[in-house]
Parts: structure tokens; C-alpha cells; sequence
């Protein structure tokens, strides 16, 4: 049973620091498309998640690394608790078990805002502060409202 709702993009989700945009837009639509895509494609798209995971996760983990960002460990802790999770619901979605593999997907919409907001956030202004001297400018549209 696909998520009708998915989980789209929205500018919320910018931090200022385009690289880790751009990252982040394709996180979301691979999330997304784990949420929407038909259970037939449901192994594929967590494979796409993966793949595209580990690439997010290292990247980030090497410019934490290369600027010496102080909370890279507990940053790391929490994409290796992400790929763990992902890794293990893997071969049960490919026996078929569909509805942990979007059980796993709404985690990871419900997650991602947070870490966002929090951990990456704080990233960003690093990196541009370290790059720049200065604070990241975020232009956004279509900003929704928490209520």
C-alpha cells in the first residue's frame, strides 16, 4: 500500500549551504518515491535510498572531517543508525515484507525535518562560516507553517 501523501519537497528544508541542498532535494525524492511508488518497485526504490545514502552520508561526514566540525561523532552516529536500519529492512522487502519497507520509509519522513533543523543545520552554518565567514542566506518559497 503506497503513501498517497508522500513526502515533498518543501523549502523548510534549506539550510543555505547548496551542496547539502542539492543532497537533500534528491534525499527527499527518493524517500518519496519509497512512499508513492507501487509495491512492485518498492525493493528497487530502497535500493535507490541506499545507494543514495551512503554517498549523502559520506560526503557529509567528509566535510565535517576536512573542517573539523566539533559534533561530527554524534552527526555520524545518527547516519549510521539510518544505513543500519536501512540495511537490515532491506532483504526483508525484497522477500516481499512491503509494509516495513514503507514503515521504514514514514521513519525516514518523519526523521529527516528534525535531523535537518538540528544536526545539519548546524553543519551548514559551520561550513559556511569556514568558507565564507559568514552565515548561510536561505531564499525560500513556499515555506509551510507548522501548526
Amino acid at each position: 500500500m503506497t503513501d498517497k501523501t508522500g513526502m515533498p519537497w518543501t523549502d523548510n528544508y534549506l539550510l543555505g549551504y547548496t551542496a547539502m541542498d542539492d543532497t537533500h532535494r534528491e534525499f527527499v525524492e527518493v524517500v518519496d518515491r519509497m512512499l508513492t511508488c507501487p509495491d512492485a518497485d518498492l525493493a528497487g526504490a530502497l535500493r535507490a535510498f541506499i545507494v543514495h545514502a551512503e554517498k549523502h552520508f559520506a560526503d557529509e561526514k567528509a566535510w565535517m572531517e576536512a573542517s573539523e566540525f566539533p559534533s561530527t561523532d554524534c552527526h555520524v552516529d545518527d547516519h549510521t543508525a539510518v544505513l543500519s536500519s536501512a540495511w537490515e529492512v532491506e532483504p526483508l522487502v525484497q522477500a516481499g515484507n512491503c509494509a516495513i519497507g514503507r514503515e521504514f520509509a514514514m521513519e525516514l519522513a518523519r526523521w529527516f525535518p528534525g535531523h535537518a533543523d538540528y544536526l545539519d543545520s548546524a553543519l551548514a552554518h559551520w561550513l559556511v562560516k569556514k568558507k565564507a565567514g559568514g552565515k548561510p542566506v536561505v531564499l525560500r518559497r513556499n515555506v509551510t507553517l507548522a501548526d
